[in-house]
């Protein structure tokens, strides 16, 4: 399983998020009330003004006082990471000898 962190030490699991959006719009804001309303709203913004809404694929919606953009680079340079480590996992040289 693999976490990304969104604010203040939290984490969440990279395969479970669908999409990271802005919380500006009219929609997404009835999505967070729907949710609230539910109970399956987390706000991880410790009393900061929310910049993220992150939608998981079990429908909990999740507040984060940080930019959409950094959690989205932060989950791509997880994904490129994870790629980068299984590609080197088969090469044994770590280094080239110079003549």
């Amino acid at each position: 399983m693999k976490l990304i962190n969104i604010g203040f030490g939290n984490m969440v699991s990279a395969g479970r998020i669908i999409a990271v959006v802005s919380p500006e719009s009219a929609p997404i804001k009835r999505i967070i009330t729907d949710a609230r309303d539910k109970s399956l709203l987390i706000d991880a913004t410790y009393g900061r003004r929310t910049r993220a809404v992150i939608i998981t694929d079990n429908g909990s919606i999740i507040l984060s006082a940080i930019q959409p953009e950094t959690i989205a680079g932060r989950l791509t340079a997880k994904s490129e990471q994870d790629a980068g480590s299984t590609e080197n996992r088969g090469n044994t040289s770590l280094y080239t000898e110079r003549n």
